[in-house]
């Protein structure tokens, strides 16, 4: 039977075990290059709900553009969104802009060093603040991301979903820590569930705590973290139209800056509603929201799209603008521009599928 985890004379050697592989293991990403709280703040930001993979192109863009946090306090929102198109989750976008300019405002300037003031930023959390102050200051402070609650859940042989145990998960993550080598302790504990007790198939034989796994020893990897029982992703039917004038331009509108993608541009649209056919729907979202009466044309394109609550199919067509002036009803700005400068405007990534349609089809027939 393994060391229980929890009693005194384990914590040693898990921490030793752990930090001799990470000196080995350990994976080499930019952000461990650097100090600097700024840089290692956007890179936790980034990896929320994000693969490695896709963060380090973005991270290195980001950077070059805004290489300091008055650079991007003094950017205005279009132009970090735009920055961040195609990596979703664009809240946390619009939250690192806010707390660049919050830190100019109360901060000086300078990203705060202590744990109050960090977790009073906007967008960030109990363990996104631990993650940047240890790895940037090496201070102390628990981590409980995803891969870590795994890591633990599996540890300790967690007998529920770790959603119904987050005060004890946060427990074993302070006690586990080294207070010694924080900075190190939580990067290599973030890079075990990442590299080795993977969701499916843990790589168990490698992995330094092996010893010391109730879940290992009992077999039940694949059965831990439990599950929580989930429900059918609601589908929505949306009616969009790419409303061309005249003068061959597209008429699109910018969402409110709040909610899942806020501040993003759009073709316009909505939801289907019962016994409605398409067509209907654009026609009357249209009128409800910009104010016009448009002729619907030819069908563009349908796209299937998946978010984390909710998945959603865009029916695409093409339509004319009839009579009106376009007025921002139910958004907050709303432009006439040509399929060329389609490319300048954030959008949300299912937005650039039609784009890429309409650059294919062109203008539509008269």
């Amino acid at each position: 039977m393994p060391t229980v985890p929890e009693r005194g004379e384990a914590l040693p050697a898990l921490r030793f075990a752990l930090l001799e592989w990470y000196q080995q293991q350990g994976r080499d990403l930019p952000w461990r290059h650097t100090r600097d709280p700024y840089a290692i703040w956007v890179s936790e930001i980034m990896l929320q709900q994000t693969q490695v993979g896709t963060v380090i192109p973005y991270y290195r863009r980001w950077l070059a553009a805004f290489p300091t946090i008055a650079d991007l306090a003094a950017t205005d929102l279009e132009a970090v969104l735009k920055l961040w198109q195609g990596l979703g989750y664009y809240a946390r976008a619009r939250h690192l802009h806010r707390a660049a300019q919050q830190i100019m405002a109360n901060h000086g300037g300078q990203f705060p060093r202590t744990y109050e003031a960090v977790v009073a930023l906007p967008g960030i959390g109990r363990s996104t603040a631990g993650a940047i102050l240890s790895a940037a200051f090496n201070q102390p402070r628990p981590i409980l991301d995803g891969n870590v609650k795994r890591v633990l859940a599996r540890l300790y042989g967690l007998p529920i979903p770790p959603q119904q145990a987050e005060a004890q998960l946060w427990q074993w993550s302070a006690q586990l820590l080294c207070p010694q080598s924080p900075r190190d302790f939580n990067q290599a504990l973030m890079d075990l569930g990442a590299t080795l007790c993977t969701p499916r198939q843990p790589l168990c034989h490698a992995c330094p705590w092996q010893s010391h796994c109730i879940a290992h020893h009992h077999r039940l990897t694949h059965e831990i973290p439990r599950r929580m029982s989930r429900s059918p992703l609601p589908h929505k039917e949306i009616g969009v139209g790419v409303i061309w004038n005249a003068a061959g331009q597209i008429l699109i509108d910018r969402r409110p800056p709040r909610g899942l993608l806020g501040g993003l541009w759009e073709f316009p649209g909505g939801k289907i509603e019962p016994n409605e056919t398409v067509q209907e729907c654009i026609r009357r979202e249209i009128r409800e929201e910009l104010g016009i009466e448009i002729a619907v044309g030819e069908h563009l394109i349908d796209i299937d799209h998946a978010y984390t609550h909710f998945r959603v199919t865009l029916h695409v067509y093409y339509c004319r603008h009839v009579s009106g002036t376009p007025q921002p009803l139910a958004c907050e700005a709303i432009r006439w521009v040509t399929p060329e400068e389609l490319a300048q405007f954030p959008f949300p990534k299912a937005n650039t599928a039609i784009i890429e349609a309409i650059r294919t089809r062109g203008r539509p027939t008269p």
